[in-house]
């Protein structure tokens, strides 16, 4: 129980340039006092003790402000960082490593009850602020789920999920949302500029309109240069574009790349 607790307490220590001391976020924590009351709240769900374990329940929810149903599952090292009015549902499961900030709710849709209703996130997860994941479904290891989005769909593991609803942006080679390598690099609030797929979709348009204006500046500097030579008549319009006008930089600026 101890060994859990510290390794706990290391994983903020980790992930939370503001924490100073074991003692600090031993005691002024309210995402440590959440799992460790949780972990007593499922230990009684688990053995029979329904209404105790939600009485326990109910009791961190006004002391911490994060609502975890007892029959909840939460894994080792999972980090609820400020997570004032976090909810997670009865049937969801949470991995190792994850890290979940406030406002954050794990809901299900349905209303059978003993049924898969709410998700389950895999290993090193990060759930930023706000954002809505809703239904039975997996959310992969290492995936990011931005900040206020509405995920209804499964997460493939590295993604990352933005808008709403959540649309999918596949990882890339190397990446994860926690730790990567020996460094075990983090990404707080688990969201970067490159994250965003309407900005680059805007990227793309803009470096081929950018392209498109340099071969129609090319083109009309060749057919000058052919008109000039003696007996060709000059073909060339007098508002013919020889050079490129196209403000690339400003543009690619403006959508934040």
């Amino acid at each position: 129980m101890f060994s859990r607790l510290r390794s706990d307490i290391q994983c903020i220590l980790d992930r939370d340039p503001a924490a100073r001391t074991r003692w600090e976020v031993l005691t002024l924590y309210p995402g440590l006092h959440a799992v460790v009351l949780h972990r007593l709240a499922h230990w009684c769900w688990g053995h029979g003790l329904k209404w105790i374990g939600r009485f326990i329940s109910q009791c961190s929810r006004w002391f911490t402000g994060i609502e975890i149903h007892p029959g909840a599952i939460v894994g080792d090292r999972v980090f609820f960082d400020h997570a004032m009015g976090v909810v997670v549902g009865e049937t969801a499961e949470i991995g190792d490593g994850c890290t979940i900030y406030q406002g954050v709710t794990l809901g299900g849709t349905s209303l059978y009850k003993g049924a898969k209703r709410h998700p389950t996130l895999g290993k090193d997860v990060v759930v930023s602020a706000g954002a809505k994941v809703l239904g039975g479904f997996v959310v992969g290891d290492g995936a990011k789920i931005g900040s206020n989005a509405v995920v209804i769909k499964p997460v493939p593991a590295g993604a990352t999920a933005v808008g709403i609803p959540a649309r999918i942006i596949p990882s890339k080679a190397g990446t994860s949302a926690d730790v990567t390598s020996a460094d075990r690099k983090f990404t707080a609030y688990g969201i970067t500029m490159e994250d965003d797929p309407l900005s680059q979709a805007m990227k793309g348009l803009i470096d081929n309109a950018s392209s498109q204006d340099h071969q129609i500046a090319l083109l009309w500097k060749a057919i000058e240069a052919l008109s000039a030579q003696p007996g060709k008549k000059d073909c060339v319009p007098g508002d013919a574009a020889r050079e490129e006008c196209f403000e690339a930089e400003r543009l690619t600026q403006l959508v934040g790349k």
